[in-house]
């Protein structure tokens, strides 16, 4: 059996935690699950990147309340606690703490900005970067940002999408 027919045949208790693991708002999960059974993982893909697209505001929120700050260690044994420390794990190692304590400072003027942490699609970009684009999207007005949010969360639940899909 293929990972798309395994995806399509899991349990609803378990494709609900699955889903949950790789966005953290409700509706995408469920968005997602209601395409069920999917031909093959670019229909799989699709639908993820379709639920992304519409969540509302209030949606992303939720999904934000799962991340952790960039620069800071995800607490818990949880699977998704396990990918966001993956996912920001090559951005910790390549910073030198001048750089770890701008970032720090970045965070905090951007959640003092626009009232949610600053998330972004941190695998494969160094601290440096991910510096670099939180004091750029500073500037953003609101709508602007939530545009980028949005997007950045429909990247990271497609990331680990494509995770749960290589594990069945």
């Amino acid at each position: 059996m293929g990972a798309v027919d395994s995806f399509n045949a899991l349990p609803a208790e378990r494709l609900e935690a699955e889903l949950l693991a790789c966005c953290a708002a409700p509706a995408w999960g469920a968005a997602v699950a209601a395409g069920r059974p999917f031909a093959d993982r670019a229909g799989v893909l699709a639908a993820a990147g379709t639920a992304s697209r519409e969540l509302t505001w209030p949606e992303v929120l939720q999904g934000l309340s799962a991340h952790p700050r960039i620069g800071e260690r995800a607490a818990g044994d949880s699977q998704e606690a396990a990918w966001s420390r993956a996912e920001q794990s090559a951005a910790a190692q390549t910073a030198d703490d001048t750089t770890k304590a701008e970032l720090v400072a970045a965070n905090r003027a951007y959640e003092d900005r626009f009232g949610h942490v600053f998330l972004i699609f941190a695998s494969g970009r160094s601290q440096a970067e991910i510096l670099a684009a939180a004091r750029e999207r500073l500037g953003n007005d609101e709508a602007a940002e939530q545009a980028i949010v949005t997007d950045e969360l429909g990247k990271i639940a497609r990331l680990r999408l494509e995770r749960v899909l290589d594990a069945l």
